[in-house]
C-alpha cells in the first residue's frame, strides 16, 4: 500500500479547486500526498487559481510538490487519483441552459429539464476525453467525478467507456445529510446511517439512524413539514438566497410521500409550475453564481498573488471536498465506508432498469464501490425514475447518434416539459446556443 499519493484535479480553474486544495492539505494526516496537479485547458482562469494555490500548498506544506498545465501528459502521467469537475461552457453557456428553457415557462436548472439535457450534451465530450487521457497516462488511476450532470456523464460513461476506473459522485445528498445533523444538533453527518434510492438529483431517504441504531426519521420529518431543510447553521455553498428557497420549498415536495425525505432538486420536476413562477428570467442561478461565489474566489487569489500570502486568507471547502477525501481514502485504504455513489443498478433496486445509473449507498474498498441492496420501490418513486432514466438514456442516444429525434424526445419526456412542441422550440434555440459544443445533430 503507498504511503503517499499524487492527485490531479481536474478543472482547475474552477471556484471549487481552492476549496478541494484546502480540503487537501487539512486532511494530510489521513491521506497524504506527495504531489498535487491543477488541468485545465482554460489557462487564463486556471492561472489566477494556480498561482494562488501554489503559494497556499508552499506556506503550509512545503514538501507537496504543486503544479499546473494545460499539457494532458504532464498532468495526468503517473497519477493515483484524478478528481475531476469541469464545467464545459463555463458560466457563461450556465446561463443560457437556465434562461433559454425560462422563456418558455419551463424550470431552467443547470441538471434538470432541458437547461441540464443541454449541459449534459456539453460534458459528456469533455469527460470522456479526461477519461482517455487517465487510462493512457495512468492505467491503474481512479477518476473521482463529480462533474454535472452526473446521471448523463454516467451513462455516457457506462456505455461508452465500461472498463474504466471511474466513480460518479454527487455532493448533494451529502450536504442535505449535514442539514440532517444540523436540525438534529448532531456533530456531522458522519453521526447518521442512512438509506437512500433514487437517480442523481433524483431520490429519497428511506431511513435514517443514529449510530446506535435509533431512528431518526420522526424528528427530521416533523421539521421538514414545518420548515422544509431550513438549518439553524449557514453554509457557505448553500447561502444564496435561491438555495435558502429550494431548502424551504422541501416541505412541498415531503408533502407528496411523507414516509420519506425527498433530495432537493425533486421541486424542478414535481412543481415546475410554482418554480418558473418565482424565477427571475433575467438574473438565474448563473448570475447568482457569477456574481457572488465566482466574484469571491477569484478576487481572493488575485489577492493571495498580490500579497504573496496566503496568511489570513481561507477558501471554504464545500462539502463536496470533504466527501471526495473520504472517497479517495476509501479506495486508497481498503476502508469499506459506506457512501452514496452513482453505480450500475444491477439488482440494487430490485424492481427497476438493471442498466440505470442509480445512486444508493455502497461499500468502498480497493476495487471501487459495492452497491447495497435498496429492495423493492413503491410505484410513485418508480414511475417517476422510469421517466427520468429514460430522459438520460435517450440524451447518451442522442449524443452517439447525433440524432435530432432522439434529443426532442429526450426533452419531451423531461417532466419539466408541458408539451412536444414547447419541447421542440427550445430544443431549436439550444442547438444555436450550443454551437461548437455539441455534436452537429441530424
Amino acid at each position: 500500500m503507498k504511503d503517499n499519493f499524487v492527485v490531479t484535479i481536474a478543472g482547475g480553474g474552477s471556484t471549487y479547486t481552492p476549496g478541494i486544495v484546502m480540503m487537501l492539505l487539512e486532511n494530510m494526516a489521513r491521506f497524504p500526498l506527495r504531489e498535487i496537479r491543477l488541468y485545465d485547458n482554460h489557462y487564463e482562469r486556471q492561472k489566477t487559481i494556480g498561482d494562488a494555490c501554489a503559494i497556499l500548498v508552499a506556506e503550509r506544506f512545503p514538501q507537496v510538490k504543486f503544479s499546473y498545465t494545460t499539457d494532458p501528459q504532464a498532468a495526468f502521467t503517473d497519477v493515483d487519483f484524478v478528481m475531476a469537475h469541469i464545467r464545459v461552457g463555463l458560466y457563461e453557456m450556465r446561463e443560457k441552459d437556465e434562461k433559454i428553457p425560462l422563456k418558455y415557462g419551463v424550470p431552467g436548472q443547470e441538471t434538470c429539464g432541458p437547461g441540464g439535457i443541454a449541459y449534459g450534451m456539453r460534458s459528456i465530450a469533455g469527460v470522456l476525453e479526461l477519461v482517455d487521457y487517465m487510462q493512457q497516462y495512468a492505467p491503474g488511476a481512479w477518476m473521482l467525478n463529480y462533474s454535472n450532470p452526473a446521471a448523463i456523464v454516467a451513462e455516457a460513461t457506462r456505455r461508452l467507456r465500461p472498463d474504466a476506473r471511474i466513480i460518479n459522485i454527487c455532493d448533494m445528498p451529502v450536504a442535505i445529510e449535514g442539514l440532517f445533523a444540523d436540525i438534529l444538533g448532531l456533530p456531522s453527518r458522519k453521526a447518521l446511517n442512512v438509506r437512500y434510492y433514487g437517480l442523481n438529483h433524483f431520490g429519497w431517504w428511506t431511513s435514517i439512524t443514529d449510530k446506535a441504531g435509533n431512528d431518526l426519521m420522526p424528528a427530521l420529518k416533523r421539521h421538514v413539514a414545518e420548515q422544509g431543510y431550513s438549518s439553524p447553521k449557514d453554509d457557505f455553498q448553500h447561502k444564496a438566497p435561491s438555495w435558502i428557497e429550494t431548502f424551504k420549498k422541501v416541505k412541498d415536495v415531503f408533502a407528496l410521500d411523507p414516509l420519506t425525505l425527498p433530495n432537493t432538486y425533486l421541486k424542478y420536476y414535481l412543481y415546475p409550475d410554482y418554480e418558473v413562477a418565482h424565477s427571475d428570467p433575467d438574473f438565474t442561478r448563473a448570475n447568482e453564481v457569477m456574481a457572488g461565489r465566482e466574484k469571491e474566489v477569484f478576487d481572493m487569489a488575485r489577492e493571495i498573488t498580490r500579497r504573496g500570502t496566503a496568511e489570513g486568507a481561507h477558501f471554504h471547502a464545500g462539502a463536496h471536498a470533504t466527501f471526495i477525501v473520504d472517497l479517495a481514502c476509501a479506495i486508497a485504504f481498503n476502508t469499506q465506508e459506506r457512501m452514496l455513489l452513482i453505480v450500475e443498478n444491477n439488482g440494487a433496486i430490485a424492481n427497476f432498469d438493471e442498466t440505470a445509473m442509480v445512486e444508493v449507498p455502497c461499500l468502498v474498498g480497493v476495487n471501487g464501490p459495492e452497491p447495497l441492496a435498496m429492495g423493492k420501490i413503491p410505484s410513485f418513486q418508480k414511475g417517476l425514475m422510469e421517466q427520468q432514466v429514460a430522459v438520460e438514456k435517450l440524451v447518451v442516444d442522442a449524443w452517439i447518434e447525433k440524432s435530432y429525434q432522439k434529443l426532442w424526445q429526450a426533452i419531451t419526456l423531461s417532466k419539466t416539459v408541458p408539451s412536444a412542441a414547447v419541447a421542440k422550440a427550445i430544443l431549436d434555440e439550444l442547438i444555436v446556443a450550443n454551437e461548437g459544443y455539441w455534436p452537429a445533430l441530424h
